[in-house]
């Protein structure tokens, strides 16, 4: 027999009632929970934003995680082995997974301060009256609110700006220099040239590359460079659980940075908790993202991006244009403009519209208040031929309405 909740029109109003399995499968299989809740979903033609929930998980990470919800693990013995084959797929020293790439950037901040001594693993975030180190290094032009992750452990931000502010800042309570991947060319000092002054003074690095795949090198290329802690999103180009991510790099920062998650209780970590689903499903999403075609993926990317853009530019006054960012989000990715007199609507005028349509379809934030940006590497296969539909008969709807309004 099996036990599951039965919503009703109230979340409160949630009942416990037996039925058989193959009841509860049935039941399981017919609702739609989503609707039920009054949550509309939509087709994802922006790309792989936290608040978008991410990306869609492949059918073999559903499998794994299905698998492991059956049986009972002990979760640090689950974490080791999971750790060593993903180490070993990633030809990295080490490597654990996390409640996402800013629980990776807390954890292995934490490993680099603690070291392996539990009294300071407990002691974190109140490093004042320790011996414990108090700084990280942070390029000015890589500040982001995500940093928020490094401040968690108690570490103060010591921001730079070129090479010579960035040696000067270099004292003996620098604990870790943190480079933001995705503004390495926004940056004075760059990855290669980063790296190189932290490892001149010895001082621990840290690279955060949580939207930074595809391409798939990048899983392979900041652990060779000599990077110590490496972090990745799981739920984005990986496609792996949503709630998880990856900490790569050197063993003696990454078992020091466990000491501060769980399960362990009294650690500044005790939140950032990893089940066994999400834990082996961020090992077979990585097992499959490195085993498939990523040539062939571009290509159907390529057509997918191409097939909108044709179909928007039948409308007078739009334009298009076909960008790959350089590092982060490095996919195909339309840019959409129009003539404001020809199509005097803003974007966020044409978003709502997009958004409130049947289906319902989200899109990207634009430039300037006549662009938005449209990705399909989150699509469903299929669903490319709806979004350009959709996309032609909202901005020529759009256009017509000024005409005779």
């Amino acid at each position: 027999m099996s036990v599951i909740p039965v919503l009703g029109a109230f979340a409160g109003s949630a009942k416990l009632l037996p039925l058989s399995d193959e009841a509860a499968d049935a039941t399981v299989a017919g609702k739609d929970y989503f609707k039920e809740l009054g949550i509309r979903t939509f087709i994802n033609a922006a790309g792989t934003y936290t608040f978008m929930t991410g990306s869609l998980m492949r059918d073999e990470v559903m499998s794994a995680i299905n698998y492991a919800s059956k049986e009972y693990v002990l979760l640090d013995e689950l974490q080791d082995k999971v750790g060593q084959r993903i180490a070993t797929l990633l030809r990295c020293e080490y490597a654990t997974v996390t409640s996402g790439a800013a629980a990776a950037m807390t954890l292995g901040a934490a490993g680099v301060l603690t070291g392996m001594d539990e009294k300071k693993v407990a002691q974190l975030p109140f490093l004042e009256g320790t011996d414990m180190k108090r700084e990280v290094i942070i390029q000015k032009e890589h500040d982001i609110a995500y940093a928020h992750a490094l401040k968690n452990t108690g570490l103060r931000i010591v921001y730079v700006s070129g090479r010579e502010e960035l040696e000067k800042a270099i004292t003996d309570k620098t604990a870790l220099m943190y480079f933001l991947n995705a503004n390495n060319f926004e940056g004075k000092v760059q990855v290669e040239e980063f790296l190189k002054i932290a490892q001149a003074h010895s001082i621990p690095t840290m690279i955060d590359c949580a939207a930074d795949v595809p391409p798939v090198e990048n899983l392979f290329k900041y652990t060779a460079m000599g990077y110590d802690l490496v972090c990745f999103s799981g739920g984005k180009g990986i496609r792996g659980p949503q709630s998880a991510g990856l900490l790569l790099g050197r063993k003696k920062y990454i078992e020091a940075g466990r000491l501060s998650a769980p399960p362990r209780g009294n650690t500044i970590g005790r939140g950032l908790k990893v089940n066994k689903e999400e834990i082996l499903g961020m090992l077979v999403a990585l097992e499959t993202y490195l085993a498939i075609d990523h040539a062939k993926e571009w290509k159907m990317w390529e057509a997918q991006i191409k097939l909108i853009s044709d179909a928007v530019k039948t409308v007078s006054g739009v334009t298009t244009e076909v960008v790959v960012p350089p590092v982060a989000n490095h996919i195909p990715t339309l840019h959409i403009s129009w003539d404001a007199t020809k199509i005097p609507a803003t974007a966020a005028e044409v978003r709502q519209k997009l958004r409130s349509g049947t289906p319902s379809i989200e899109v990207a934030d634009g430039a300037n208040q006549h662009t938005f940006n449209v990705t399909t590497w989150m699509l469903v296969p299929g669903q490319e031929k709806i979004v350009a539909t959709q996309l032609k008969k909202v901005l020529a709807e759009m256009a017509l309405s000024t005409t005779h309004g």
